[in-house]
């Protein structure tokens, strides 16, 4: 695939996930490097939406251990069942949160965040990493957002096996 993304102009964020989603996928079909596969992940995201902060928490032991990402500098750790992400990979669900100053234990890795998306990836039955996007607007992130995220998710878990 070229390094270039086609992104198309005046669509809806459901037309550009389902423009984006199969060349992310061709993007990262045989290629056996995980980090690689991140880092262009993060990058597409963030170049089709202009997400703030858009990047992957790899658990390593008991902890999520910063992955690739673009945006701003970020927390290096988190905790299981702390924050957000932590939360994510505790009940292997989406967290999707509008205001992230209202979320219990929210972990503040940068004040200009104001919402936030996290969503599991799978190997297997075990959460292995999660995709986190940050906005600085409020209730950026919506049911499409989750659904879009999880599908590039599922595929890229499915990479993992």
């Amino acid at each position: 695939m070229a390094e270039t993304l086609f992104i198309p102009e005046r669509a809806s964020k459901s037309e550009k996930y389902e423009a984006v989603i199969p060349q992310i996928e061709a993007l990262i079909t045989g290629e056996a490097d995980l980090y690689a596969n991140l880092a262009n992940i993060a990058a597409a995201l963030r170049e089709a939406f202009g997400f703030f902060w858009v990047g992957f928490y790899v658990v390593k032991n008991d902890q999520l251990v910063l992955g690739p990402f673009q945006g701003p500098i970020a927390c290096t750790r988190i905790n299981f069942g702390k924050g957000v992400c932590g939360t994510s990979w505790k009940e292997a669900k989406t967290q999707l949160v509008p205001d992230v100053d209202a979320f219990p234990g929210h972990i503040a890795c940068s004040s200009a965040s104001k919402s936030e998306i996290v969503v599991p990836v799978f190997k297997g039955d075990e959460v292995a990493m999660v995709l986190d996007v940050d906005s600085d607007k409020l209730a950026d992130f919506d049911q499409t957002d989750q659904k879009y995220l999880e599908e590039l998710m599922s595929i890229l878990g499915k990479s993992l096996s």
